[in-house]
């Protein structure tokens, strides 16, 4: 992977907020007005603004907040949030960021050439962004990926290339064109989950490498549970389901499709058996997704992932 310096342009992070902590939010912020102001000094930016948009039940970043950060963090150009009025999910939410990102990307005052879709417990090396910005110079690279820290992703990568078959938007830099391109995520299908593995293989069906950058760290603040694998709350656990079964139809699997439904039908836990309700109701309705990838460019179905793992979690 190339070692030199490539500017990203005018950086817009954006995230979506459900009732986070305000003081981890602080920290986060502080984290990246750092990793700005490296960025800009070494020229892989030229700007970095940060744009929360949230679906919380209430406002979580109040004036007072906002003012207190705008006056520490001077290497953001801007910090800003957008209370949505509603839980939007992840996918929904950050369209409803990258709409007024695009609307807003030929301003003097607010452009936009690359967007980082960051989680809002995400908080950054110094030198993140200036990782992220270095395989951009391609421009056949479509997306970079951060690597997380305490707990890394356990999917494959090719070590000396980078490439990946889909990449996790935890924290990821895509150029602003790619977007566009895509028309964003599928609100539509993906609330929570695998939002980011459809974008990735639609990236990639359209030509675009995907990229995981180990150097470019972020440390994650995700949780084990006491038996020292990751515990999912109950709403992760229904959106994985739903997600799954949305992968498969659109991915053109309806052999796998087929699997999910008799299993989620005939399993004890409600989450599963509300996902294959979910999904008949909305087949009936004619509202499932226009299946793509027929040839199997790109899709990967390994058991419960979609691409091989290094290691199990």
């Amino acid at each position: 992977m190339n070692d030199q310096t490539f500017s990203a342009g005018h950086i817009r992070v954006h995230s979506v907020l459900y009732g986070n902590d305000p003081e981890r939010i602080r920290q986060t912020v502080a984290h990246l007005n750092r990793a700005a102001d490296l960025a800009i000094a070494k020229g892989a930016a030229a700007s970095v603004s940060l744009t929360y948009g949230d679906s919380s039940p209430r406002p979580i970043l109040n004036d007072d907040t906002l003012d207190a950060l705008r006056s520490t963090c001077f290497a953001l150009k801007r910090i800003e949030t957008i209370f949505f009025d509603g839980n939007l999910g992840s996918a929904r939410g950050h369209n409803r960021l990258i709409e007024q990102a695009d609307r807003e990307a030929t301003s003097e005052e607010t452009p936009c050439d690359s967007v980082l879709i960051m989680n809002p417990d995400v908080m950054l090396a110094p030198d993140a962004l200036i990782e992220l910005s270095r395989p951009l110079q391609n421009n056949t690279i479509g997306l970079v990926e951060a690597r997380q820290l305490p707990i890394e992703h356990p999917k494959e990568y090719n070590p000396v290339t980078g490439e990946t078959d889909w990449a996790t938007t935890a924290c990821a830099l895509i150029p602003l064109g790619v977007i566009r391109e895509l028309n964003g995520f599928d609100s539509e299908s993906f609330f929570l989950y695998c939002d980011d593995v459809d974008f990735s293989w639609r990236a990639r069906l359209a030509g675009y490498k995907l990229i995981y950058q180990p150097s470019a760290v972020v440390f994650h603040d995700k949780r084990l549970g006491n038996g020292g694998k990751w515990d999912p709350a109950p709403s992760e656990q229904y959106f994985s389901a739903e997600a799954a079964l949305f992968m498969a139809h659109k991915y053109s699997r309806p052999d796998i499709v087929k699997k999910l439904i008799k299993y989620f039908e005939e399993s004890d836990l409600a989450h599963l058996n509300k996902a294959a309700k979910q999904f008949k109701e909305r087949e009936n309705e004619g509202r499932l997704p226009e299946p793509i990838d027929k040839k199997v460019k790109v899709s990967k179905f390994i058991g419960d992932f979609y691409t091989e793992h290094r290691f199990n979690l």
